[in-house]
């Protein structure tokens, strides 16, 4: 049996989650994905209210529409990040608060034990998120950075999240990062530290997003022969880059997405460079059963033209593993 295709609703919450559920399943998507924010999905609500997830629920299966993850993005970057005002911008106000940074940082990781009782609540396994990081801005080793400056980083990490899997373990939940850009872990090597640094806890796992991985340089098939069993939900996005010198590079020149200098930019599913195929034999061969989401991001093209064209996409793409070798019926009589 295939896996079934949902849709991330970060990128559409404008839309109320009645509207967006009808457009969602006249594409073709068999559920979504919840962003915390917007109308989508109330954390607060739904972790003390069981009834208004019954609610949510039943809103998505009035469409033909199932919910197979949580995602809380949002809130998961200010449990480690150093708080500024662009953090106002994508916080609750009562995480924000008076916006002094540790209070900010104490309130999002209350906000992220809450999202997993609201997961538990709702009937999910999976919360999706950012873990943010104290030491993102030390990437670039210059003046040069010590190890133990780094390493300070990790163990800030592991502190602060440390209590808040313990929530997820109580609940039966688990907690996914989007190795990502701006997170603790951005790459194959960050992300084997993360986990290392949290002991291999099983709480903790990835959500995994080849297009964050591919512009950079990293083999986004080898993370998933790296971290297969940790795997605890996939996104599909795809990402193209330029095959030729460009003003700005991997860093992205301060330049707005959409910058005919950039030297990235995300794409709709199948118009970029990610090796989908290669992704789906190796998320095959790592047992992966939970759903392929489509995170659709292209700054020129239409979101909805695309939302459909994508969920097409990964249909076409996606196959279920062999049981039996090829060759197996020339072996025996």
């Amino acid at each position: 049996m295939s896996r079934p295709v949902t849709l991330f609703t970060g990128q559409w919450a404008d839309l109320p989650l009645a509207i967006l559920a009808e457009k969602a399943a006249s594409w073709g998507y068999d559920g979504l994905e919840l962003a915390c924010w917007g109308d989508h999905f109330d954390v607060i609500r739904a972790a003390e209210d069981p009834d208004y997830c019954v609610e949510r629920r039943e809103l998505l299966a009035s469409h033909g529409l199932a919910v197979h993850a949580i995602s809380n993005h949002l809130a998961g970057q200010a449990v480690c990040d150093r708080i500024d005002e662009r953090h106002r911008a994508i916080l609750p106000d009562h995480v924000w608060g008076d916006g002094t940074a540790e209070g900010v940082r104490s309130r999002a990781a209350e906000e992220m034990k809450h999202t997993a009782r609201a997961a538990a609540n709702l009937g999910v396994g999976v919360v999706n998120g950012f873990t943010g990081s104290s030491i993102w801005h030390l990437l670039y080793s210059f003046p040069p950075v010590p190890d133990e400056m780094v390493e300070a980083g990790f163990t800030d990490f592991a502190d602060r999240w440390s209590p808040i899997l313990d929530v997820f373990d109580e609940v039966g939940v688990r907690f996914a990062l989007e190795v990502h850009p701006t997170e603790i872990a951005f790459d194959i090597v960050t992300a084997e530290r993360a986990l290392e640094v949290l002991g291999r806890r099983e709480a903790f796992g990835f959500n995994y997003d080849p297009s964050h991985l591919a512009y950079q340089g990293v083999d986004c098939v080898e993370f998933l022969r790296r971290f297969g069993d940790r795997v605890y939900h996939a996104h599909m996005k795809d990402v193209w880059w330029s095959d030729r010198p460009m003003p700005s590079g991997v860093f992205g020149g301060h330049l707005p997405f959409g910058h005919a200098d950039r030297y990235w930019e995300f794409r709709s599913l199948g118009r970029g460079y990610v090796p989908f195929e290669e992704v789906i034999r190796a998320l095959n061969r790592c047992g992966y059963e939970g759903p392929l989401s489509v995170e659709w991001e292209d700054s020129g093209m239409d979101r909805e033209h695309g939302a459909e064209e994508a969920c097409s996409f990964v249909r076409g793409l996606d196959f279920p593993p062999s049981e039996e070798a090829f060759d197996a019926a020339f072996s025996g009589q």
